[in-house]
C-alpha cells in the first residue's frame, strides 16, 4: 500500500485544525450554559431554605418559635411527598445520579436523557430545598453532564464528541459551584473520562474556565468557605495526618456502606417506593429538633466546624454520627441529590474531632484547621475516588500550599486503603451492583455492554441426529465448514459434530448416524451474552464458531471466533482512537 503524500497529510490538517476549534468553542459554550445554571441551582436552594426557615438565616429571621419548630417538622416530610411523586416519571424510579453519567461514558453510550435530567434536577432542587441531608454537587454534576449531551445531539454530533461534551459540562459546574477550575477539570479526567487525551483536555479546560469566569466575576458566587493564614504544622504532626487518613477510610465506608445498606433496607420496607423520601423526612425532622445541624448541605456546619472551640469534642462526634445517618437514611430512602456535600461535612467534623482531641493533649492548637482539612479529604477522596480533585479544590479554596501538602499526606493512606477495603469509588461500587464493572478498565465495561446479538450468523451446517455419516461429511465438505451442529426436529441444539470426527468414525462403521458420534466438547453462549463474554468462551474453543442457544436450548445460530475477534479489535482501536485524541 502506498503510504499518504506529504500533500494529502497536509491537505487535511487545516480540516483537522477546525474542527478541533469547533470542538473547543463547544466545550467553551457548555460550560457557559452548565455555570449558569449551576449557579441559579445554588441560589434557588438558599432561596428555598431561607423561605421555608430550614437555614439558621432563614430561622433567625422568623419571629414565632412555634413556626420554626413545625417547619422542621413538616418541611422535610411534605418536600419527601412531593420528591416521591416527582420520581414516577422517572425511568426506574430513581433520580439519575453522576453514576449514569459515568456509565454513559464508559461504555460509550452517551446520550444521557434530557427529560431524565430535568426531572431529576428538579427532584435534587426540591429535596435540597427541604432540608433533605443530601449534597447539591451531584445534582450539578449530572445537570452539567445532560445539557453537554444535550447540545451535542442538538448539533448533530457523534458518540464520541458527546462523551467531551458531558465531562465539559461536569467540568463547568464543579469550576462554578466550587471556584475550582483546575479542580473540574481533573474531576472530568479523573472520573468521569478515566483518560487524559489532548483531544478532550483543550475543550473541558475551555468550559472550566468559562464557567469560573462566570461564577465568580459576572455572578459573584462566593466561596464555600473561607480560611485565614493558618499556622507551621511540627513535623510530628504529618504523623498524625498520615495515620488520620487511614482512619478517615474507614470513615469513608462506613460512609458508603451505610447509604448502600439503607438503600437495601428501603426494598424490603411495606410501603410504596414513592413514600420512602416522605418516611425519611419525617425522621429527619425530628431529629433536627434536637440537633438541626444535621439539615440540608451543611454548610453552615462545615464553617463552624473549621474554627477551634467552635464546638466540643462531644458535640463533634454527635454531629459527625448523625449527620452520617440521616444522609444514609436520606439517600437510601430516595431524596435525589449527592454525596460530595455530606461527605465535606463529615470528614471535616471527623478531622476537627482529631484536632480536638490532639489539643486537649497538650498539642496542635495553632494547627487546628490542618486536621479539619485533612478529615475532609480523608473521607471525600475515597468517596468520589478522586484523590488529585480533592486536593486540588483544597488548593483553590484555601490558596494554601501548607495545607494542601498535610492534605496529601492523608490522601497517601486513605485511598488505597479505602480502594482495597471497599472499592474504588462509591460511584464505582454502585455500577457494580448494576452490573457495569469499572475495576479492569474502561475497555472491559465496553466489551461487557456490546451485545452479542450483532455477531450472530445464520450461516452454519445444522444436521438432524438420525443423518447417515456419510451424508453429513458430504454436506459439511459442500458448504466448506469443518463442524456441524445437531439439532433435533424441535430445533434444540444437542451438540457440535466436527468433520474430522466423522471421517474417523465412518472407517469401519456402516450405518451408522449422527447420534452415534461423539459429542465435541464446546461451551454456548446466550443471545443476551456480552462480547466480553464472548472473548472468554473463546479460550475454550479451538474449533470456528460458538454455538448460540436460548435457556430453552433452541438452536439460535453461531458466533464466528473471526467476528468476535474482528468486533474486539474494532472497539479496542475505537478506544484507543478516542484515548489518545486519533479519532
Amino acid at each position: 500500500m502506498d503510504s499518504p503524500s506529504k500533500d494529502s497529510v497536509s491537505a487535511r490538517h487545516p480540516l483537522a485544525v477546525l474542527r478541533f476549534l469547533g470542538l473547543v468553542l463547544l466545550g467553551s459554550i457548555v460550560g457557559g450554559v452548565a455555570a449558569l445554571v449551576a449557579v441559579g441551582f445554588v441560589n434557588a436552594v438558599l432561596w428555598l431554605n431561607d423561605l421555608l426557615l430550614i437555614s439558621p438565616r432563614g430561622q433567625m429571621m422568623a419571629a414565632n418559635t412555634t413556626l420554626v419548630i413545625l417547619a422542621t417538622l413538616l418541611i422535610p416530610t411534605l418536600g419527601g411527598l412531593l420528591v416521591g411523586q416527582l420520581h414516577r416519571g422517572l425511568p426506574g424510579g430513581r433520580p439519575h445520579t453522576p453514576t449514569d453519567a459515568i456509565a454513559a461514558v464508559q461504555t460509550r453510550r452517551g446520550r444521557l436523557p434530557a427529560k431524565a435530567g430535568a426531572l431529576s434536577g428538579l427532584s435534587s432542587l426540591v429535596s435540597l430545598g427541604a432540608g433533605a441531608s443530601v449534597g447539591q454537587y451531584g445534582p450539578l454534576v449530572h445537570l452539567g453532564a445532560t445539557l453537554g449531551s444535550l447540545i451535542t445531539r442538538l448539533l448533530h454530533l457523534g458518540r464520541s464528541e458527546d462523551n467531551i461534551t458531558i465531562a465539559c459540562g461536569v467540568a463547568a459546574a464543579i469550576a462554578a459551584a466550587f471556584n475550582a477550575p483546575l479542580a473540574g477539570i481533573v474531576f472530568a479526567h479523573e472520573v468521569v473520562l478515566r483518560h487524559y487525551a489532548l483531544r478532550a483536555f483543550a475543550p473541558v479546560a475551555a468550559a472550566a474556565i468559562v464557567g469560573y469566569v462566570l461564577a465568580t466575576q459576572l455572578l459573584d458566587q462566593g466561596a464555600l468557605f473561607h480560611i485565614t493564614e493558618p499556622g507551621v504544622p511540627q513535623p510530628w504532626e504529618f504523623a498524625l495526618f498520615l495515620a488520620l487518613g487511614g482512619l478517615g477510610a474507614l470513615v469513608a465506608g462506613a460512609y458508603m456502606h451505610a447509604i448502600l445498606a439503607m438503600g437495601q433496607l428501603a426494598k424490603r420496607l411495606p410501603l410504596p417506593a414513592s413514600l420512602h423520601p416522605a418516611l425519611a423526612g419525617a425522621l429527619l425532622g425530628l431529629t433536627a429538633l434536637w440537633v438541626p445541624d444535621i439539615l440540608g448541605m451543611g454548610q453552615e456546619t462545615l464553617r463552624f466546624a473549621t474554627l477551634p472551640g467552635a464546638y466540643g469534642g462531644g458535640e463533634l462526634l454527635m454531629v459527625l454520627l448523625l449527620k452520617l445517618a440521616a444522609t444514609a437514611l436520606c439517600l437510601g430512602l430516595g431524596f435525589a441529590g449527592g454525596v460530595f456535600s455530606p461527605a465535606l461535612v463529615i470528614g471535616t467534623l471527623f478531622g476537627a474531632l482529631v484536632g480536638t482531641l490532639v489539643a486537649e493533649l497538650g498539642g496542635g492548637q495553632e494547627t487546628f484547621i490542618f486536621y479539619a482539612v485533612c478529615g475532609m479529604v480523608a473521607v471525600t477522596a475515597p468517596v468520589l475516588g478522586a484523590p488529585l480533585t480533592t486536593l486540588l479544590i483544597v488548593f483553590e479554596l484555601t490558596g494554601s500550599y501548607a495545607l494542601t501538602t498535610a492534605a496529601l499526606a492523608s490522601v497517601t493512606l486513605a485511598n488505597p486503603l479505602a480502594a482495597q477495603l471497599f472499592g474504588r469509588s462509591l460511584f464505582d461500587i454502585q455500577l457494580a451492583r448494576r452490573g457495569l464493572d469499572l475495576s479492569a478498565g474502561r475497555s472491559r465495561a465496553v466489551l461487557q455492554e456490546t451485545r452479542l446479538t450483532e455477531l450472530i450468523s445464520h450461516d452454519a451446517v445444522t444436521l438432524a441426529p438420525a443423518t447417515p455419516l456419510d451424508a453429513a461429511i458430504s454436506c459439511l465438505s459442500t458448504a466448506g465448514h469443518g463442524e456441524a451442529y445437531r439439532v433435533d426436529d424441535r430445533g434444540r441444539y444437542q451438540g457440535c459434530v466436527t468433520l474430522a470426527s466423522l471421517e474417523t468414525l465412518r472407517a469401519g462403521s456402516e450405518g451408522k448416524t449422527l447420534a452415534d458420534c461423539p459429542e465435541t466438547p464446546r461451551p454456548v453462549l446466550d443471545p443476551h451474552a456480552s462480547l466480553w463474554d464472548a472473548m472468554h468462551q473463546l479460550e475454550k474453543v479451538t474449533g470456528e464458531a460458538i454455538a448460540v442457544v436460548d435457556n430453552e436450548r433452541r438452536f439460535l445460530g453461531v458466533a464466528y471466533e473471526s467476528s468476535i475477534a474482528r468486533a474486539f479489535l474494532h472497539h479496542s482501536d475505537a478506544l484507543r482512537r478516542e484515548e489518545h485524541g486519533a479519532g
